[in-house]
C-alpha cells in the first residue's frame, strides 16, 4: 500500500470519534513496519490520549525503523495529555508522514519541527484537502474562535420550505432526515428561531440513527417561547440554551425563572435592528468551546445568516414534490434584480432515494 492508502485509513479511524472528541480535531493513526501495520489507534474522546499515543500502545512489535502515519500534525505542546512527539521520537520511529499540518499557534510546524531536529524523516501533504476537509470545523474554530455553521434546508422543488400555514412536515424523504440526524451526531449544536420552535415543537435529538444527542440553541430575541415545548419540558440533559436581548430579562423576570428552574441556560446578547447580534451569539457559542452548529430554520434565521455572512456550508435536500405557493428559505433577502443574485463556485450534488442534496461550501483552505 502507499502512503495514500495509509493516510485514508486514518482519516477513517479517526472518524470513528465523530462527535466525542470536540473541541479537539478527528485524529487517526497507523504504525506500519516492513508493509504490515504493527499498531492503529485514533483519539476517542476530549481528555483522553491521541492517536498516536493510542498507536503506539497498541504496537504487536518493535516500532524501531518503523513509519507513523497520522492525517494531522503531532502536537508538540502539553494540554490535556503531554506532547506527542516525545512519545515518537522515544519510540525509536524513523519517519513519519502526515496528511496536513496543524494550525494551532501552539502547534503549527512545532511538531513537524521536533520530529526533524530528532533526525525522524517527515512527509507533509497528503491528501491534504480530505484530511482539512475531516476537521473543517476546528480549523475554523482554532483561527476564527466562532464555530463552523452550516444552513440546513429541506424544500420543494420550487423552493418552499413551508406551506403558508407554516406546516413543513415532512418534505424531505426518510433517507434525507436520516442523514439529518447524523449531521445532529457530527455537530455540536443545532440551532433554530422562536418562531420554528414554537410552531413545530421539535426535539432536535437523534433518533434515526445512533450518535450523540446536541447542544439545542433557540434565537428568541423577545423571549416568546411557549414554556410546555419539549425543548424545555424535556430538558433532562440541560443542553437547551436561549439566547435573548439584554433588555427583555427585566420583564420578563418570572419566565425566567421557570425556563432556569427547567435547566434552560439563558444567554443575553445586544440587539442588531430587530434581532439579535448573530456575531456576538457566535462569540458567546465560541468561548463555549462550540466549535460547530447545524442550522436548521426557519426562513427568518437562514436569511440573517446568510445576509450577515455568518455561514460556512448549506445543505439544502431538495424534493420531488410541487407546492405552488408557501414559504421561501431566504425571502428575506430581497433579492429584486437579477444581477443582485447570489452565485457560487463549490457546489456538489448528490442523490439521496428521490431526493437531492446540493451542498454549497465556502473555500476555507
Amino acid at each position: 500500500m502507499n502512503d495514500e492508502t495509509y493516510i485514508k485509513l486514518c482519516n477513517e479511524l479517526a472518524k470513528r470519534a465523530t462527535g466525542f472528541v470536540s473541541p479537539n480535531p478527528l485524529v487517526g493513526c497507523v504504525i506500519v513496519k516492513n508493509n504490515k501495520i504493527i499498531g492503529a489507534g485514533f483519539h476517542q474522546k476530549y481528555g483522553d490520549n491521541h492517536a498516536e499515543i493510542n498507536a503506539i500502545n497498541s504496537a504487536s512489535e518493535s516500532l524501531k525503523n518503523s513509519t507513523l502515519y497520522v492525517n494531522l500534525e503531532p502536537c508538540a505542546h502539553y494540554g490535556n495529555t503531554p506532547p506527542c512527539v516525545k512519545q515518537i521520537i522515544k519510540s525509536g520511529i524513523k519517519k513519519v508522514v502526515i496528511g496536513t499540518v496543524d494550525v494551532n499557534p501552539l502547534v503549527q510546524g512545532k511538531g513537524i519541527k521536533a520530529l526533524k531536529q530528532s533526525g525522524i524523516e517527515v512527509k507533509v501533504g497528503i491528501l491534504e484537502k480530505e484530511c482539512y476537509e475531516l476537521n473543517k470545523f476546528f480549523f475554523k474554530f482554532i483561527q476564527k474562535k466562532i464555530p463552523y455553521i452550516t444552513l440546513k434546508i429541506a424544500q420543494t422543488l420550487d423552493g418552499f420550505i413551508a406551506d403558508k400555514f407554516y406546516n413543513s412536515k415532512w418534505i424531505s424523504s426518510v433517507s434525507s432526515r436520516r442523514i439529518v440526524h447524523s449531521l445532529r451526531a457530527q455537530y455540536d449544536a443545532v440551532l433554530i428561531g422562536v418562531n420554528t420552535a414554537n410552531i413545530d415543537n421539535p426535539l432536535l435529538n437523534v433518533r434515526l440513527i445512533e450518535g450523540r444527542n446536541p447542544i439545542r440553541i433557540i434565537l428568541d430575541t423577545n423571549l416568546k417561547i411557549d414554556k410546555s415545548l419539549r425543548l424545555i419540558t424535556k430538558n433532562f440533559d440541560k443542553k437547551t440554551i436561549i439566547f435573548c436581548s439584554e433588555e427583555v430579562i427585566e420583564r420578563k423576570k418570572n419566565k425566567v425563572k421557570f425556563l432556569a428552574s427547567k435547566g434552560v441556560d439563558i444567554i443575553c446578547v445586544r440587539k442588531s435592528k430587530d434581532n439579535l447580534d448573530l456575531k456576538q451569539v457566535m462569540k458567546k457559542l465560541g468561548k463555549r468551546n462550540i466549535t460547530s452548529i447545524l442550522v436548521e430554520g426557519g426562513a427568518g434565521i437562514f436569511s440573517s445568516f446568510f445576509q450577515n455572512k455568518m455561514w460556512d456550508e448549506i445543505n439544502i435536500f431538495i424534493a420531488p414534490k410541487i407546492l405552488g405557493n408557501g414559504l421561501s428559505p431566504f425571502y428575506k433577502l430581497n433579492s429584486s434584480k437579477i444581477f443582485n443574485i447570489s452565485e457560487f463556485k463549490d457546489v456538489s450534488i448528490e442523490k439521496i432515494e428521490n431526493d437531492t442534496l446540493i451542498t454549497i461550501r465556502k473555500n476555507l483552505m
